[in-house]
Formats: structure tokens, sequence, C-alpha cells
């Protein structure tokens, strides 16, 4: 979820001048990093050639995997480090490239600014904490037969699963924050009751350079501009490595790691600091990437992670945002893959993060929350991101059809702040909007203390003629990462299925809301949970119907899919759940061959979607 990249870089990739590149660093003074199945660099055989910027690079011929697993759990910071070994170094299993003399230049710099003036003594940035246990990064996985151990696969599920998340490509040496590792798609394609587990990175321009190189060269946004001093010196140290032509920005910066989206007949890989990158699942069940995406040169700089599709027009609804006027961009793109120009909203008066928004059949509904950008918040010594507890959060609605942002209407709606939107829709004859989404009850822990975070999902309605502004708690339960059935998406549905943070980002289990429960009933809407049981974690969950052309079918009447983790065996799983049941009972588990890291968002595509790409 590289959600605040483009707060800081979008503009730069227009200037060729301008950059921000960061390779980590060891630091002395700090406790050794414990995590498992990392990179680790190792110097290779090489054979140095005159020009001092080119070099050949030979691996042993008996190289060993490049990662190994190693089971951990997070020391805070601030305890005494038990005695343990550092990661075993292990041989490179391709050729790479000896570091140049700028690059090695540039890496002893940036060792300096990650060991004296910035190390990652705050929780907030500690690798050791966002590596530990199953968030540790795992290697690529060609495609592997999986083994069902509980039930059978349903015949619906013929297709494949895919879930993005962070996977960091090298081991961190400096800050790092959840959010900034490179993207890997994990996939489960499914034929006739045969599953096949495929993990593959995302291959973004900037994990292709930092490949090849050897090392990171982009900064890690969530984590490197942390104060002043920080911030100017590895921008200063980035715009060097632009000049010296290690990295050209205009080919993208973004790590692809938070969801994926089907529409206009690709399917997409998105972050929303870069583009969209184009991904395709072979008939062997292995993942390519196919490039970056920008729609016939229309779509520049960025767009939003979590596009909304209308199931019934095959249209997508999109957006991006960043630091300079206009904050925010509005545009939509046909069925066939066609981009309609952007609808700047310059009512957006400051910059503001705005990860998701909602659509109904006749809006499109923005979030603009106490979540903001503010380069001055970095004299404080803090991120320029980061909650404004004077402002007042607000909704913006605009018709989805709009030619310009005329129609735009913002109302206040003060304390809430909701980062991911579950459902929306008309009522009233098109006279009220109605949005389902879990609220932030403390949104200053946001970034700095994510297992500090508790959402509650409301109902939220808007008399549009009016400005009436009516808010309903749907559960008080800690519940993010929810999701619907994918064909109710902009019209009004019954039915959530949400995440049980134990904290967040640790997920312990699922359950499903009833939304339909009318405003005088205060009752908690959850009508249906499952725990995965002590140690077993798992992420967002994803509906998949079972008759999903049958107009005539229940919303509910469908499967709820999931990977889980064990951390007491290091086992992952792939599980089905009945979404009927009152217990959301398991009707298949599939033994992954390999484990699963934690991440972010998913998607499931048909078998014969699949064909069409």
């Amino acid at each position: 979820m590289d959600a605040f990249s483009s707060s800081f870089l979008s503009r730069l990739s227009q200037n060729p001048k301008l950059s921000t590149s960061l390779i980590t660093s060891s630091s002395t003074n700090i406790a050794l990093l414990h995590v498992s199945a990392v990179r680790i660099e190792d110097r290779p055989q090489t054979t140095i050639n005159a020009n001092p910027t080119t070099t050949t690079t030979t691996a042993p011929p008996s190289s060993k995997p490049l990662r190994k697993e190693i089971p951990t759990k997070y020391t805070p910071a601030k305890s005494t480090p038990p005695k343990t070994q550092s990661p075993q170094r292990q041989k490179p299993s391709r050729k790479l490239v000896e570091p140049s003399l700028p690059t090695v230049f540039f890496n002893a710099v940036d060792d300096f600014i990650n060991t004296f003036i910035d190390p990652p003594t705050r929780r907030s940035v500690d690798p050791k904490y966002f590596l530990s246990n199953n968030f540790a990064p795992v290697d690529e996985l060609p495609p592997t037969e999986c083994e069902v151990v509980e039930g059978s696969l349903p015949p619906c599920l013929d297709g494949a699963y895919f879930r993005n998340g962070p996977n960091p490509q090298f081991l961190p040496r400096g800050p790092y924050h959840l959010f900034d590792g490179d993207g890997m798609i994990h996939s489960i394609k499914i034929s006739q009751g045969r599953a096949t587990l495929c993990s593959r990175y995302v291959k973004t321009y900037k994990y292709m350079i930092e490949r090849d190189l050897g090392s990171t060269v982009m900064p890690n946004v969530f984590s490197g501009f942390n104060g002043l001093t920080p911030s100017a010196a590895r921008v200063a140290l980035a715009a060097a490595r632009i000049l010296t032509g290690q990295f050209n920005l205009a080919k993208g910066f973004g790590l692809a790691n938070t969801s994926l989206a089907l529409f206009g007949g690709k399917l997409f890989a998105l972050g929303e600091s870069d583009l969209p990158y184009t991904v395709k699942l072979t008939q062997n069940g292995d993942l390519l990437t196919i490039g970056r995406h920008d729609f016939d040169g229309k779509l520049i700089v960025s767009m939003t992670a979590h596009p909304k599709i209308d199931p019934e027009t095959g249209e997508a609804f999109a957006f991006r945002y960043g630091p300079m006027p206009p904050f925010l961009n509005f545009f939509r793109i046909k069925p066939d893959g066609t981009k309609e120009p952007d609808i700047p909203i310059f009512s957006m008066t400051r910059p503001s993060f705005l990860h998701d928004f909602a659509i109904t059949k006749k809006y499109a509904i923005f979030p603009d929350i106490q979540i903001g950008m503010n380069p001055l918040f970095m004299i404080a010594g803090g991120s320029p991101v980061g909650s404004d507890p004077g402002k007042v959060p607000r909704l913006g609605v605009i018709p989805r059809y709009a030619m310009d942002e005329a129609e735009m209407k913002w109302f206040d709606v003060p304390g809430l702040n909701f980062i991911h939107a579950i459902n929306a829709w008309d009522e009233d004859d098109g006279d009220s909007i109605v949005v389902v989404a879990p609220n932030i009850l403390s949104v200053e822990h946001t970034l700095e203390r994510m297992d500090l975070i508790h959402a509650s999902v409301e109902k939220i309605k808007i008399d549009l003629k009016t400005g009436m502004v009516w808010r309903h708690p749907i559960s008080t339960r800690n519940l993010d990462f929810a999701v619907i059935n994918p064909a109710y998406v902009g019209k009004k549905n019954k039915y959530v299925y949400a995440a049980v943070g134990d904290p967040m980002p640790k997920v312990s289990g699922l359950v499903k809301l009833d939304v339909s429960v009318s405003e005088g009933d205060r009752r908690d809407c959850i009508v249906a949970s499952r725990l995965y049981g002590p140690g077993c974690l798992g992420g967002e969950p994803f509906f998949v119907a079972k008759e999903p052309n049958n107009p005539n079918t229940d919303e509910d009447d469908g499967y709820v899919v999931s990977y889980v983790h064990d951390e007491n065996t290091g086992e992952s799983r792939f599980l089905v759940m009945d979404a009927k049941s009152p217990n959301l009972e398991i009707v298949a588990a599939v033994k992954l061959p390999q484990r699963v890291p934690y991440g972010f968002h998913g998607l499931f595509v048909s078998e014969n979607d699949l064909n069409k790409l």
C-alpha cells in the first residue's frame, strides 16, 4: 500500500533533474535484524572492465537460494536484544552487477544517513517490527501444485484468486515501514478441484533497476522522510543518483504493492504512487508483468489503487491525488479501456490523504479526512504526512458523469475519517446517498501506531438537498478490509464481510455484517463470524458468488476466501468458507507449498475472464 508515495514524488517525475533515491544500509549501533526470507547482498566473483561503470559478474556455479526461512519474533528496540546470529549469507542465484564507483559512493553516503542522521529507532519505522514473523518477505515461487487437505474446491472457484502486498526485495538497513515493500502477487489458480500457487514480484521499473544494481536506489517513502535533516539528505542523495543516470523518474517509481483490478480487458497491479502495471496469468499458473500502462498517454503520474468498477456497465471510475493543485482529479475509463479526460477538483483546498472513495449509480463520493500533507510537519521531526486535528472532515459528492466540478458539493461530517469505503448507493430517487465505511476512531495513530487503530463500521446518509447528515453505527468491533458481493457495487446491498483486527494490521478472523438493520435498531449487526484460532492470522477476505450470472440468486449465496497463516507451525493455507452459514463454515482448505506473508487487497477472476486477457 504505497499510498503516500505520490505525495512526495509524483511531481518530481515531471522534472528529470529532481528525484528521490535511497539504498538502505546497515547501522553499527543498531541490534541485528532477525527476519526471514530476505535477499542478502553478497559480493560475487567479478571481472571489472576498463570502464568503471560497466562490470561483468559471474555467479558461482553452485548458487544457493537467495532466501532462508528463519522464524522470528519482534523484539522492541528499547529492550535488550537476545544474542542471535545474523542472517546467513547465501550466494546469489543469478548474475549480479558489481557496483560502479558512483554506486559505491552513494551507498556509503546512505550508510552514513541511516547510521548517524536517521537510524530506525522508532517502532513505526523499525524493520525488526515490520518484518517479524509472517510479515517477513519470501522468495518468488514458480507455479507449484498444492494439496487440498480439507473438503473440496467448489466449481465456481475455477479461475484464480490474487492477493497483493509488500515484499521487500532487499533487507532494509535503515528505517522501514510496512507500506514500503516491493509488490508481490500471490495467486492460486484453481481448475477442476486442483490448485496451483505462484508468487511473483510485480516487475516495476523500480524493482528491475534495483534488482540489476543489487541494492535499493529509491527511498522508502513512508519511513525515509521523518524530520527536515534526514529528508534533505535523502533528497540530495536522490538528486545525485538521478543526475548520474542511475534512475529515471519518468519511468515510474511506484511499488505496485496495494491491490489488483480487472477492467478494460486487462488485469492491473496497483499502487497509487504510480501508473497501473498490467499483469497476466499463464495457462500453467505463472504470473507475468506485461508493463506500465498509461492508457495511450492519457494517464500521467499516478492513479488510485481502489478504482470502482460498475458491474452492470463495465466502466471503471478512478482518481489521482497529489501535493500540488489540483489536489484531486476524477476520471472515468470506458469498458473498452479508453480513458476520459480528468475532472480537476479545485474545491479540495489543501492536500489530503485520499486512499479510497465510493460510487453509486449517480454519484462519486470522496472523503476529505484529517490526514493530510504538510511539509511543515518535518520541521518538528515528523513525517510530512500526518493527522490534522483542527480539520473538519467532510464528504465530497459529484455526479459520476459530471463534465466539470461545478456540481461538486461538500458536506461537513465531524469525526468521520475513513480510509477504505465498503459501498454506497442512492436512496429517495437520488435525493440522498448512503455510504458504508469503517470509521477510524484514533486517526492520529494511522501511520505511527497501527496497532492502536480502532475502526468502527458506520452507515452515513446524506440528504443532498438539505445537507443533513445522519450516522448509524453498524458494529463497534475493530473491523476493516471489508468487501461485498462485487455484483452490488454502487447499489444497495445487505451483507458485508470484514476482517477482525487483532490489532491491525494483524487479522484474527472474519465477520459477516447485516447493514440493512434500521437506524433505530442499535443492535450490533454481526450475523456470522469465524476466528482462525490461536496464532492463526489472515487478511482481507473476498466474496465469490456461486452463480455470478444468475440475477435471482441470494446476495450471500457464495463463498468467502482468504489466505491464513499459522504462526505456530509456519504453515499457510487458502481457506474457502460458506458465506451463508452462521459460523462461516470451512468447506475447503488448501495447504500452500510456501507461506504467504500478510498483505493488502485481493481479487478473484473467473476462468472465463482469465481466458479473455
